[in-house]
């Protein structure tokens, strides 16, 4: 999960940018009125009548959930699932990646965050079409359910790590969109 904010504007404006799970946050965060725009990336954005997992459940199981062991209350993603998660990575990035990933409560995508930031912030989003951790469909359904401007990238879960140029881009984009609203 990455969550950061990018400022845009005299008043301290600010982008929030959610990864994965890091987009439910920023759905919950982003209603701060400091919150100019909202940036998802392969993320999860829940209404909020759902949860992380109850919007997961409603579409195909990605090639991630053979690949983790839960044990400790904590998701833990097994090496051989590292290529579910950055497989457009070469191998040393990748055991990079594994190793130093975060490891979620196991209860973590069954609770409930209060507010939902994309039904009043413009919002980007940026679908992995290789994506085996969050379902590309779901990335689709989710960033046409909040009208966001989409950028599809030929990328795994982490196109921030394969394509950080084209990632800033939209990031950039969007800080200039609200600059100029």
């Amino acid at each position: 999960m990455v969550i950061t904010d990018y400022t845009v504007g005299p008043g301290n404006e600010a982008i929030y940018v959610g990864h994965s799970y890091g987009g439910t946050v920023i759905t919950a965060a982003g209603n701060d009125k400091r919150v100019a725009a909202l940036v998802y990336i392969c993320a999860l954005a829940p209404d909020a009548d759902e949860t992380s997992q109850s919007q997961q459940d409603k579409f195909p199981r990605t090639d991630v959930f053979g690949h983790i062991e839960v044990a400790d209350d904590r998701v833990w993603l097994k090496p051989s699932g590292i290529a579910c998660f950055a497989g457009d990575q070469p191998e040393q990035e990748q055991k990079l990646v594994w190793a130093t990933q975060g490891v979620p409560d196991a209860d973590l995508f069954n609770q409930k965050l209060e507010g939902t930031a994309w039904k009043s912030k413009p919002s980007w989003y940026i679908v992995g079409k290789n994506d085996r951790t969050v379902h590309p469909e779901l990335e689709r359904f989710v960033a046409k359910r909040m009208k966001a401007t989409t950028h599809e990238f030929e990328s795994s879960h982490v196109p921030m790590l394969s394509k950080p140029n084209q990632v800033l881009d939209v990031i950039r984009a969007a800080a200039k969109s609200v600059k100029a609203a």
